[in-house]
């Protein structure tokens, strides 16, 4: 019974972690031409992102994996 009780927490720390490795922040929207773009932050760098790709990061892909760019001061 101890280690099941073990178990889980162990699972719940791995979930807790995971969920925590990046947290996605829009700091901006736009809606232009009928598209939209968002400004979002992750881990303390500025991302200009389109609709798919704001869904790619809240799902938990690093802007590495999807090669982004930092946005720069406009």
């Amino acid at each position: 019974m101890a280690s099941s009780a073990i178990s889980q927490k162990s699972k719940r720390a791995a979930v807790r972690r995971a969920l925590d490795r990046h947290k996605v922040y829009i700091t901006a929207q736009r809606f232009s031409a009928g598209s939209y773009s968002a400004r979002v932050l992750v881990d303390g760098e500025a991302y200009w992102v389109d609709e798919f790709r704001l869904s790619q990061l809240q799902q938990g892909l690093s802007p590495a994996e999807l090669e982004l760019t930092p946005a720069t001061d406009d």
